[in-house]
């Protein structure tokens, strides 16, 4: 099964491509889409969903998993990049490509084993897990490989449900 992960933003967006057999797990590529500072906001959106068409014509994803958003403390930060996480998910329903969306908690429980791990342990399994000599920089296409690890993991789980290609975390 061939994974996208997406690490959604609006100046930075991360994405990383795994392969997933099994127990065998491969970093196909990763990095990030990156939208000009002091452009306007359609603008920028329409860059992601031209990247975003291209990255998935490129890597023929079977599925893709995008990180839900989760609002701090600014509300304004969190808007944007929900307009974008918005494209995001338009580009992949477009292509027809089976969305997984999963919390930071869940996307440490599957990668660490710990739903409040550090983002060093996360980078670290990453690292461990795909086989690296370092972790993926920069750390936006880090997260990306790590939500898609998230989705190989949790698709290969008892909870899985497959007959209509959902998965569960109940």
């Amino acid at each position: 099964m061939r994974i996208l992960g997406i690490d959604p933003g609006i100046a930075t967006i991360g994405f990383g491509v795994v392969d997933a057999q099994k127990n065998e797990t491969r970093l196909i590529k990763c990095g990030v889409i990156s939208t000009p500072a002091h452009t306007s906001l359609s603008s920028r959106l329409e860059q992601i969903y031209h990247d975003m068409c291209d990255l998935l014509e490129i890597f023929k994803p079977d599925a893709v998993s995008v990180e839900e958003l989760f609002f701090n403390t600014n509300i304004t930060t969190g808007i944007a990049v929900a307009h974008g996480r918005g494209v995001i998910l338009l580009a992949c329903q477009k292509a027809g490509v089976r969305i997984y969306e999963y919390t930071p908690l869940q996307v440490k429980q599957a990668v660490v084993g710990y739903g409040r791990a550090e983002k060093k342990q996360v980078m670290d399994m990453v690292r461990r897990i795909c086989n690296l000599s370092s972790p993926p920089k920069p750390d936006d296409a880090a997260d990306a490989v790590a939500l898609a690890l998230c989705h190989a993991r949790s698709s290969t789980s008892l909870l899985y449900k497959g007959e209509r290609d959902e998965c569960s975390t109940i």
